[in-house]
């Protein structure tokens, strides 16, 4: 049995769909604030500082495994409902939130592993969902396009190891914006013009010493449409290391606004 921890986002409900397809067996540790999976067996609703009530769940079921999915954000931690373990190991927690939410996982995930309790990637069921080297739609990037995808990439390569962004937009080889704490969208939206022509591009890739088995940079059909709304022809990803949701829609709408989508 393999314990699923879920957060917020599609990504969760297409890993619940493949896993019940392929009929094995699971539990769901509930962690999203709307409780999206309290009507589904096998389902605890817990607070990320119950740790003894989390790894209590997971070894009753006898699952020597977990699987994380979905976005958690990072907690309050005067208001976290603590256990003993939690208390025990919240100082440990708090320390690294210091470092950002990717240092908060991996700390999570150590802990687990002290349990003897392994992580697998969030990608183990669903490997389709991810994207080859290449260019994907009819439209590929041009030599003024090529220097903004560089200048994109190195902009997000020189960041602090734990930096939160994903992201970064680049037009005319000048950086727009670089994602922040709001998340993608909110630093598509700043990035609007009332230009009609498309150009720049969004660079989405993973995060420097990014533990690629969670967290991964996750892109869609809205991600798409909101490149449009912000004036950008492109998209860029890494190989494998992004998990690509509504493909066709989002190729198909690429194709039809004369967009790219190109991973590198």
């Amino acid at each position: 049995m393999i314990g699923l921890i879920f957060g917020e986002t599609d990504f969760p409900k297409i890993i619940l769909k493949k896993i019940k397809k392929r009929k094995l067996k699971y539990l769901i540790i509930d962690l999203s604030r709307k409780k999206l999976f309290k009507k589904e067996k096998k389902s605890y609703s817990v607070s990320i500082g119950q740790f003894g009530k989390i790894i209590k769940i997971l070894k009753e079921n006898k699952c020597s495994k977990v699987l994380f999915a979905g976005k958690v954000s990072k907690p309050n931690f005067s208001k976290l409902k603590l256990d003993f373990k939690g208390i025990y190991y919240i100082t440990r927690i708090i320390r690294k939130s210091k470092l950002g939410d990717a240092a908060i996982l991996k700390e999570i995930i150590k802990i687990f592993k002290e349990e003897k309790i392994i992580t697998v990637n969030s990608l183990s069921y669903n490997p389709e969902l991810t994207l080859k080297k290449g260019v994907y739609s009819k439209v590929k990037p041009s030599v003024n396009d090529k220097m903004d995808i560089k200048k994109g990439i190195s902009t997000l390569n020189k960041l602090p190891k734990y930096n939160f962004s994903q992201a970064a937009v680049v037009r005319n080889n000048i950086v727009l914006a670089i994602e922040g704490k709001g998340g993608t969208q909110k630093m598509l939206k700043k990035c609007r013009r009332k230009k009609k022509d498309l150009s720049g591009v969004l660079v989405k890739l993973p995060k420097k010493k990014q533990d690629l088995r969670i967290d991964l940079p996750t892109v869609g059909l809205k991600t798409i449409s909101e490149c449009k709304s912000a004036g950008l022809k492109g998209i860029v990803l890494k190989s494998k290391r992004n998990i690509f949701l509504e493909k066709v829609k989002s190729i198909s709408f690429a194709n039809k606004n004369k967009m790219f989508i190109k991973v590198h």
